[in-house]
């Protein structure tokens, strides 16, 4: 018996030792942009940056030198689903890439407009489109059949969507009204592919997000004062489970915040170049800078890790930057050439 239990024993200790060395087995590289940090331009030409996450190397154009080819005129964003990126051109195509490759996989080129963004659930893809910019009611939300990469339906919504957020079955839009104004979140149910209702928000509203809380956060610029027209920018926060809002951070005449990022319970945004922050419990916002960027153009803004990241665009025709900060003493860490009017970071 006693021998059995020996014997028991050592085999034991052989599975275990068989499955740490399986653990231990490093898998193999998906690709030469596989984590980093990508970052897209929109134009003049558009293009996409890579900055590997070591902040080691860099390599600029990386769909131009995969494939040969250019993104298009004015590349507006990214969206990213399994292990394909879909790069998004304002002038009525979407690129299908691998991720981690950058190779060529398709085009979705029909049954587009102006798409502006792209968000996945209910295992399709769901793309904002201003259509006419001057025409207010020709505004749509394209449904993306993602294995055949083509629309299999529109869903009529209000002028001007902007950003969309999927959170389980539902999908948000917020819009910022294309070349006017508008002050809605869109609520579409993606079981069905309706638009179930809208939420009023501040003017202008474009970034959103999920906060620790698990509310929805809408940044609304408000309108500007050169509008002649001046309203109030607000920090909105939406309850999912009702699609009400549940509280409105308005800012002071004369701040138009236009830039929001979320990182460790603390929302940042940005007024001009700098870099200001709440967290989720505040009950009014504050115009009290952290720190102040090194950019000239603040154009684009994203937080992950320890780090916060900013997007530069210059003048909108020279090469833009990154510049990259700790979240903790706001020291700048190291900084890299970008595309012309850099505008999105993503992290791969």
């Amino acid at each position: 018996m006693k021998k059995i239990i020996l014997s028991m024993f050592a085999m034991s200790l052989l599975i275990v030792s068989c499955s740490s060395d399986d653990d231990a087995t490093p898998s193999e590289p998906l690709g030469a942009y596989e984590d980093g940090i990508i970052v897209s331009g929109e134009g003049g030409p558009s293009s996409i940056t890579f900055i590997s996450e070591d902040l080691m190397t860099s390599e600029n154009q990386i769909y131009f030198n995969v494939n040969n080819e250019a993104t298009g005129v004015y590349l507006q964003s990214l969206g990213f689903n399994d292990d394909k990126a879909y790069i998004v051109v304002d002038a009525g195509t979407i690129t299908v890439v691998n991720r981690y490759t950058f190779e060529k996989l398709g085009t979705i080129s029909t049954g587009l407009t102006a798409p502006r963004y792209i968000a996945f659930a209910n295992g399709k893809g769901y793309v904002t489109n201003w259509g006419d910019p001057y025409d207010e009611a020709d505004d749509f939300v394209a449904v993306v059949d993602l294995t055949a990469n083509t629309v299999i339906s529109t869903i009529p919504v209000g002028n001007g969507p902007e950003q969309i957020l999927a959170e389980d079955n539902v999908v948000y839009v917020s819009h910022k009204g294309a070349f006017s104004t508008n002050n809605i979140v869109s609520v579409i149910n993606t079981s069905s592919d309706v638009l179930t209702t809208t939420i009023t928000v501040n003017d202008n509203p474009d970034e959103m997000l999920v906060d620790d809380n698990g509310d929805l956060v809408v940044l609304s610029s408000g309108k500007p004062a050169w509008t002649g027209d001046e309203t109030k920018a607000a920090i909105t926060k939406i309850d999912m489970d009702t699609n009400t809002v549940s509280t409105t951070l308005e800012f002071s005449d004369g701040e138009h915040p236009e830039l929001m990022m979320y990182l460790n319970g603390n929302l940042y945004y940005n007024l001009g170049s700098a870099v200001l922050s709440i967290t989720d419990d505040a009950t009014a916002v504050t115009s009290t800078p952290l720190f102040t960027t090194a950019a000239t153009t603040l154009y684009g803004m994203a937080a992950k890790d320890d780090r916060l990241y900013f997007v530069d665009a210059v003048d909108y025709t020279s090469a833009g930057q990154l510049f990259i900060y700790d979240d903790t003493s706001y020291s700048l860490i190291n900084s890299f050439n970008a595309p012309v009017v850099a505008s999105k970071i993503y992290f791969n």
